[in-house]
Parts: structure tokens; C-alpha cells; sequence
């Protein structure tokens, strides 16, 4: 989940809750502040009746009116509690209401209160009606959450845009880094902002690729003197090598050793021209490419093989059908190459080799061990199994030079069986 996405979320979520909170209590608030005008006009209703009794010693007359009741009954002293109550008001309908019911009961405040007239003791219930009160609460309400809800609306879609543009250096900084390879010369670009923390990731940014590019010049610069070095000294032990193996009267425990040394200079050639070739593979310094028919590189790189095929009584099936590809045929032939002697060199003997070529990807299947191997960890440099003879860069260099060609190289385990699959 993107960090804005993630934010108005949680922005919304907290904002609704507080929203309904706060309505909760505003609302309680409203109510209350009304409540008591009402019992303020009911507190002057009691007054007045006070007063006409003690100025003219009886009761007032009492005249019902669609907003306020008073009625007077009869009780026993000290027996009524001074206390204002919610009760229900008793509306009638008159003149053009009359084809209406005759009444209804709506909301009420009430206060209960007493009078003494004479030697006679009268209960006061005074009621006005609430359904103004509340109809105002409810409008003053709604009136609020919709302020509220258009608020909320506004926030959302500013964060949204103002956010959008805050974190556009962001985004223009993870694009330069997703365009970033340690071997291109494409250097990342210094992006303006005025948001001093992106300034500050983005000068840390530039600041790591220029020293992981030259690090990486100067581990270049090491591997690729190295090996033209070492290609002389290995060609002077190779001849005289050759030279002294062509001498005679060798005792069998010399015969071994100079085989010996003769197998260890041969594994050091080979390692040395796949280092150079690793080399070139990644500096992009294999440019010549030219149309290829892969089918007919297919088999007549399976013919090269018959005799290794033979002598391991290996099985080989080709379900093959032509494919056209543009790319280097020399690193084409290296990569066939090191992809069926991989078959071959991880089988066992009486094995089978089943190699597949349609329009969309080339597989390459063979028995072996009956576990898979260690997924992605067989494509890291000197990767190889405990009885490998080889110098672990065979699919080093082939899954490099499927990237170089924009192919994709992978390996799963099927039913017994090893897969190689180059996907074009």
C-alpha cells in the first residue's frame, strides 16, 4: 500500500471517529442549552401564577393553547416535589385541521410545582411543547455534519493533490534509481525541491551511486587486468607443460602429478577466458548480432555432443521448430553449450535429456538428483555442487548473456525432472 493511500486512510478513519464523537457531544450540548430556555419560560409561567394567587387569592384561569398547557389538581401537603420533567403535550387540531385526528401527542417539557390557595393545597403541571426545540436541534445538526462532511470532502481532495506534489520528488527520485545500473554511464540527476529531507535523500543518493560506480570501475578495472595477466603465464605453463609430457621415462607417480598439474592449468584457462568473457558480457563489448535460426544452432550443437551422449548411454528427445532470434552467435553457441553440458554433467548414466524449442521458449529437461536445486543460488558466481568438476560460472554466464540478449533465464524442478527454461 502506497505511504498516501495509507495516510488519507487512516486520516478519514480518525476523522470520522472524532466527527462522530464530537457530534455526539455537540449535539448533547445543543439539547441541554435549549432545555433549559424552555425551563426558564416554565420557571416564568410559575412566577406569574405565584403572583395572581397571592394578589387575588385563588386560582388563574387556564386557557390551552398549542404551546402550553397548565392544569391544577387537587393533593395533599407537602406532598408534590418541586422538579421539571420530560413528559408528552396534548396538541388539538382546530379550525382547517378538523378532518384531521382531533389530536396528537408530541414531545414536552413539564414542571411539577405546588400552590396553596386558602386551606386548599393544589398541585401546579405546567407543559409547553418541544417539537420547536427539536426540529431546531435536528436543523442546527444536520446543518453541522453537512459543514463537517463538505469540510472533510475539501481536506481529502487538497491532502490528495497537495500530497500528490509534495512526494513528486519522491517518485522522481525512485525513477532515477529504477533507470540506475551500476555498469551504465547514465548517471542519476539531481532533482530540485524546496523540502530539505528530499534534498537530503537525493544528495545521499547520487552520493552512493558515484561511489558504487567507482568502486565498481576500479573492481572492473582489477578483474579484467588481472585476467589479461594471468593469460600469458597460463599459455607458458600450458607449453611447457605440452613440452615436457612429450619427453619420456616418466615413473607412473610422475605421470600422475603431471596430469595433475596438466587438469589444474586447464581449470585455470577455462576460468580465466570465463572471467574475460563475464567481463565483456557485462561492458556490453559483444556488439556483432545478426539474425539466427536457433533450431539449426540447436542441432548442430546436439551433434557436437553425440559422442559425450553416447558414452553416458544418455537418452536424448528434440521437440524443436524454428525459431528466429537476433543476438551474437558466439555467445548463442556459448550459452547452448553450457546449458546442455550442464544436462549432461548432472546426469547419471542410462539418463535422459529432453530438449523443447517453440516460438516462445527454449527448455532443456534432464534426470539427475531426485532434489531440486537451490533456486536463484545457482546463478551466483562459483556456485556449484560438492562434486561438480566445473568452475561454477557456466550458468552465470548463460543467465548473462539472456539478459544481454533481453531473454530471461530459469530453473525449476518437474516430476524428476531439471529444468532449464530460456523464455525470449
Amino acid at each position: 500500500m502506497k505511504l498516501l493511500t495509507k495516510y488519507n486512510r487512516v486520516n478519514l478513519i480518525t476523522t470520522i471517529i472524532v466527527m462522530l464523537i464530537t457530534g455526539f457531544i455537540y449535539y448533547q450540548a445543543i439539547s441541554y442549552i435549549l432545555t433549559g430556555i424552555k425551563d426558564k419560560d416554565l420557571v416564568v409561567e410559575e412566577r406569574e401564577i405565584f403572583d395572581y394567587v397571592k394578589l387575588n387569592h385563588e386560582l388563574p384561569q387556564t386557557f390551552e393553547s398549542n404551546d402550553q398547557q397548565i392544569t391544577f389538581t387537587s393533593a395533599s401537603p407537602g406532598s408534590v416535589k418541586r422538579e421539571f420533567i420530560n413528559t408528552e403535550y396534548y396538541k388539538k387540531f382546530e379550525g382547517h385541521h378538523r378532518h384531521r385526528r382531533q389530536g396528537e401527542y408530541e414531545a414536552g417539557r413539564g414542571l411539577i410545582s405546588s400552590v396553596t390557595v386558602g386551606n386548599n393545597y393544589y398541585k401546579i403541571l405546567i407543559i409547553v411543547s418541544k417539537v420547536e426545540t427539536e426540529d431546531l436541534i435536528r436543523l442546527i445538526f444536520i446543518i453541522t455534519i453537512g459543514v463537517i462532511l463538505l469540510l472533510l470532502l475539501v481536506l481529502y481532495l487538497t491532502n490528495r493533490l497537495i500530497l500528490n506534489r509534495l512526494w513528486q520528488p519522491f517518485y522522481n527520485i525512485m525513477g532515477e534509481l529504477r533507470l540506475f545500473s551500476i555498469a551504465d554511464k547514465h548517471e542519476i540527476t539531481q532533482v530540485n525541491t524546496t523540502i530539505d529531507e528530499f534534498n537530503e535523500l537525493n544528495k545521499a543518493v547520487v552520493d552512493m551511486a558515484g561511489r558504487a560506480k567507482h568502486d565498481y570501475d576500479d573492481l572492473k578495472a582489477f578483474t579484467e587486468n588481472a585476467s589479461h595477466e594471468l593469460l600469458t603465464p597460463i599459455a607458458v605453463i600450458n607449453s611447457k607443460l605440452d613440452t615436457l609430457i612429450q619427453t619420456e621415462n616418466f615413473s607412473d607417480q610422475q605421470s600422475k602429478l603431471l596430469n595433475d598439474l596438466y587438469t589444474a592449468a586447464s581449470r585455470l584457462t577455462r576460468l580465466n577466458q570465463s572471467l574475460l568473457l563475464l567481463v565483456k558480457i557485462e561492458n556490453k563489448l559483444m556488439h556483432d548480432r545478426q539474425q539466427l535460426n536457433l533450431l539449426d544452432l540447436v542441432e548442430e550443437m546436439t551433434s557436437q555432443f553425440e559422442e559425450i551422449f553416447s558414452d553416458k548411454e544418455l537418452k536424448v528427445t528434440c521437440n524443436l521448430h524454428n525459431k528466429e532470434i537476433y543476438a551474437n552467435r558466439y555467445l548463442t553457441e556459448i550459452l547452448l553449450s553450457n546449458l546442455i553440458s550442464n544436462a549432461i554433467r548432472h546426469n547419471y548414466i542410462g539418463g535422459e535429456i529432453i530438449i523443447s524449442l517453440d516460438n516462445e521458449r527454449l527448455i532443456i529437461q534432464n534426470t539427475g538428483d531426485a532434489e531440486p536445486l537451490a533456486g536463484e543460488k545457482i546463478f551466483t558466481r562459483f556456485h556449484k555442487s560438492s562434486h561438480s568438476e566445473g568452475s561454477g560460472l557456466g550458468l552465470t554466464i548463460s543467465r548473462q548473456i539472456c539478459e544481454s540478449f533481453g531473454f530471461k533465464l530459469e530453473y525449476f524442478y518437474d516430476q524428476g525432472y531439471h529444468v532449464f527454461e530460456v523464455i525470449f
